[in-house]
């Protein structure tokens, strides 16, 4: 558990750079998955990275970070099993992971300030599933993942 993902395209490289710094100094072994600049690159070639290695079972959750978070989100959200929330608030934060096992989280490096990411990052590390009437809501979302809507 004490492993994490993090990748980024280029808009969101600076912020990835200091939430890695923020993760290693909090104890976090940190998978940096890319980019590896500043050099415009293509969002899908980095992000779905992380997530993959969580559909294999590599790694249980990881931080990806695009200009906007919109790209982002929804790259991860293609990969099967990957629950993915563009976090803009401590609120989803908390209630992405609490009510919907969210595994991967999302920020916006145009749009969030390290001191908002380390917020939304230590809550999000730090609430656990309530599981129970909210198990059934993710089961139903594996089923979709499944062809059976």
């Amino acid at each position: 558990m004490n492993k994490i993902g993090v990748a980024s395209d280029h808009a969101g490289f600076d912020l990835k750079e200091k939430v890695i710094v923020y993760l290693k100094k909090n104890g976090y072994d940190v998978i940096d998955y890319g980019c590896y600049s500043t050099e415009s690159t293509d969002y899908p070639d980095w992000i779905v990275k992380p997530c993959i290695d969580i559909r294999d079972d590599k790694i249980k959750r990881a931080i990806v970070i695009c200009g906007s978070g919109v790209g982002a989100s929804i790259v991860a959200n293609k990969v099967r099993g990957i629950r993915a929330v563009l976090c803009f608030n401590e609120y989803v934060a908390e209630y992405s992971r609490r009510h919907n096992n969210s595994n991967v989280l999302v920020l916006a490096g145009r749009l969030t300030t390290i001191d908002l990411a380390e917020r939304y990052i230590n809550i999000w590390l730090n609430t656990e599933f309530e599981g129970g009437r909210h198990q059934k809501r993710i089961d139903k979302i594996k089923k979709i993942e499944e062809g059976y809507f």
